[in-house]
């Protein structure tokens, strides 16, 4: 029997003997026939990860061509089609995002058809410009390019929601120069961070980014040929059959049933009880006992829990527990900061008698705070949930900071040491040195010309985008600090904690009064971090999958300025063209722009009324404030008792900014969300892995993949053949959650809307 650290397979602790598997699990075929392949020699070399072993190969071919024609004209293509499709649902009240692995599969009949009927003859023979249209058969390195140039298409343009929220909500005027710029600049930033910090995250065997082994099987099913199992079937026949089903299923929860998204059975039962709606909705309340049969709930908003390893899925088990199942309860049925007189769970905004907070009566005519209309209305309250996970967000980025610093300080010091000499490299690394690095000097080079840009944009254009100079420093400096420690927390466990909220905060105290410029000061601190983890994964798929990494950054940078065009000139067209975009409180319109609408609301609190008068002295909630203390202490605590009690294990799988931060997507992500989340990481990382690890091995990524693309075309189809005509079913069965009452409060005498005075 497996001890309980192996069967939480954490991929950071360093073992002597590495697992031995035999040669034949992970030494595939080459998808060439080319005798130049190169193969391990020993299965000692391969990853420390187990996971990585099993799943990623060890051979490569050299000579295949990479930036083909072909990969141009997919790459291209695939990029600037879901640009403008995910834009084009970011506004919808029902927003709908295309994932670049529904992209990864439509490509591969392309380009097998394109590999049948294009010439093959070569242009400009014998000069270093010589090429071919049609270079071979349609090979797998191809088809990881043209998947990371539709990856750039699939993540939405942080920066647009500034010029929404400037020409549609505060309508200001903006140019779509500015626009492009703000745009441009904040996503092509991140490369300068992600260049600085490779060595740290690429490289080491251990930063295995787990994400990317849902690609990689994808990859290897599509392209390499096996013969059918006795009794059993091929990962392509898999990845068929799991596709068609999630194809076929989601027309219920997407359309037809979608109480299915949150069955929240409780609430059936007690339909006049408030206490147990709001104990058992997982829209709206604690969520116990409900369940989400639908993939889009179980994935939306923590990733696929497919593709989580188990330690990580345990830890965001515990957190989510203590947080909404101990202290969100406490402190409401305590009524601190009068939890009763709001929801349970809110993120909105109200005044103290529990009523909507009026935030345009706040404004003046130039957008900047009004103090007396303020003492007027009253100061802001806001739930003590939300108030929590306000708390937890600063828990989360000093916890990321000191258990970054104590649990690697010393490898990331050796990794600096270790660039200067001679390094200890796995099969991977040692497969990579037959391709040209890409030289540092490019990375300085877009960092320095960025923020340049950058500069001259705020400065230049400060009518528009009213963020100083120094605030871009500031942004460029809080982005660098963070960069590697939530780098390394999502390269081994698979989360990413965000930035948005540390920003504004920061911003919120020494500029206030410019909701404008805290928008831009968030975007420019928070994306760009986000935007080189991006990369750095990027990075690392290519470092599995034997990219040659000056091909990589082509199709990475040429790919991102692709997107950012095409998502700004379909957001652009969308505010020109469609009558009453983004009203709020609009019944009727489906183009109701929810994501853009909290961005907006953010600006308000953070940027206009400020965090001074939120969580400073003249705030009420000045006590969420030791939550940096409480997040700073818990890795020191933990990384004591691994010194206290050094052979238990299980204490090193402890990953505090994990764990505390399990529900920092919260909201807009909902308890329904978390407990199915869970449950089938339970299945899939301890359950499946430990008791059927063959099957796992060969199906467990696939399956992650078939899930995601089967939602994303039946999504596309749904929308296409009926959301465009605004048809819709209205029975019970689509009364998602089913709980009206786990929004009321509870405090005696306050009064809302269709909800029951509590005497």
């Amino acid at each position: 029997m497996e001890d309980e650290t192996e069967a939480l397979h954490a991929p950071l602790i360093h073992r002597k003997n590495q697992h031995e598997y035999e040669e034949s699990q992970f030494l595939v075929p080459s998808t060439s026939s080319s005798n130049s392949q190169i193969r391990s020699s020993s299965s000692n070399e391969n990853s420390p990860v187990k996971q990585v072993a099993m799943m990623v190969p060890i051979t490569d071919d050299p000579d295949l061509p990479v930036l083909t024609f072909r990969t141009w004209v997919l790459g291209t293509f695939s990029c600037a089609l879901l640009s403008f499709l995910n834009q084009f649902f970011w506004y919808r009240t029902e927003p709908l995002t295309i994932t670049g692995i529904a992209a990864q599969i439509a490509v591969v009949p392309l380009g097998h058809w394109m590999a049948y009927v294009l010439p093959v003859r070569s242009f400009f023979h014998g000069t270093r410009w010589q090429f071919s249209l049609n270079p071979g058969p349609f090979n797998v390195k191809e088809h990881v390019l043209v998947t990371i140039f539709a990856n750039t298409g699939a993540g939405a343009v942080y920066a647009i929601h500034v010029v929404t929220g400037v020409k549609i909500f505060y309508k200001k005027h903006i140019t779509f120069f500015v626009s492009l710029l703000v745009i441009l600049t904040s996503q092509v930033l991140g490369f300068g961070w992600a260049g600085l910090f490779r060595r740290y995250l690429v490289e080491p065997a251990e930063m295995w980014w787990p994400a990317n082994l849902v690609q990689v099987s994808l990859f290897r099913a599509l392209h390499e040929k096996e013969e059918r199992p006795r009794c059993g079937l091929t990962r392509i026949q898999f990845f068929i059959i799991a596709f068609t089903c999630s194809f076929a299923y989601y027309i219920f929860p997407g359309y037809l049933f979608q109480v299915l998204t949150s069955f929240s059975w409780i609430c059936w039962i007690f339909r006049k009880s408030v206490l147990a709606q709001q104990l058992g909705s997982g829209l709206h309340g604690l969520g116990i006992a409900s369940f989400g049969f639908d993939w889009s709930t179980i994935s939306s908003y923590l990733g696929s829990p497919l593709a989580s390893p188990w330690f990580a899925t345990a830890n965001v088990a515990v957190g989510f527990v203590l947080i909404m199942y101990v202290l969100i309860p406490l402190g409401y049925w305590l009524n601190v900061y009068n939890a009763k007189t709001f929801p349970i769970a809110s993120s909105h905004l109200f005044t103290s008698t529990g009523s909507t907070y009026n935030v345009s009566a706040i404004m003046d005519s130039s957008f900047h705070f009004n103090q007396e209309a303020y003492e007027k209305q009253g100061p802001l309250h806001i739930s003590t949930y939300f108030a929590l996970t306000y708390g937890i967000g600063f828990a989360v980025l000093s916890a990321t900071i000191v258990h970054v610093a104590l649990f690697h300080g010393r490898d990331i010091w050796e990794q600096s040491n270790a660039s200067f000499k001679e390094k200890k490299m796995d099969i991977h690394s040692k497969l990579m040195t037959r391709y040209k690095e890409v030289p540092q000097w490019w990375f300085w080079l877009i960092l320095v010309v960025t923020i340049a840009a950058t500069i001259f944009a705020c400065e230049y254009y400060n009518d528009q985008l009213q963020l100083p100079w120094w605030g871009v420093l500031l942004a460029g400096a809080v982005a660098f600090f963070f960069t590697l420690p939530i780098g390394i927390i999502k390269a081994i466990a698979n989360q990413s904690p965000g930035l948005n909220i540390m920003s504004e905060y920061i911003i919120g105290y020494i500029y206030p009064g410019y909701p404008i410029a805290n928008m831009c000061f968030k975007v420019y601190g928070n994306i760009s971090m986000q935007q080189a983890v991006t990369f750095l994964e990027d990075f690392k798929l290519g470092h599995y999958m034997k990219i040659p990494p000056r091909a990589m950054f082509t199709v990475q940078v040429v790919g991102t300025l692709i997107s950012s065009v095409v998502y700004l000139g379909t957001a652009w067209w969308l505010m020109e063209t469609i009558p009453g975009i983004c009203e709020r409180n609009s019944s009727s319109s489906v183009w109701t722009c929810p994501i853009d609408t909290v961005f907006y609301d953010a600006s308000v609190l953070w940027g206009l009324v400020g965090p001074h008068r939120i969580f400073g002295s003249e705030g009420i909630y000045g006590a969420v404030n030791w939550f940096f203390v409480g997040g700073a202490i818990a890795p020191v605590l933990v990384w004591s008792a691994t010194k206290a009690f050094p052979t238990q294990e299980w204490i090193r799988l402890i990953n505090i900014p994990v764990l505390i931060g399990a529900t920092a997507s919260m909201p807009p992500a909902t308890a329904v969300n978390y407990t199915t989340w869970i449950i089938v990481g339970f299945l899939s990382g301890y359950v499946a892995f430990r008791y059927a690890p063959e099957w796992w091995k060969r199906h467990n990524y696939l399956l992650s993949g078939a899930l995601d693309a089967g939602l994303a075309f039946m999504g596309v189809a749904l929308y296409l053949c009926l959301g465009s005509e605004d048809l819709s079913l209205r029975w019970w069965g689509n009364d998602l959650d089913g709980c009206p009452y786990a929004s009321c409060p509870t405090q005696k005498g306050v009064l809302v809307s269709g909800c029951p005075v509590v005497n």
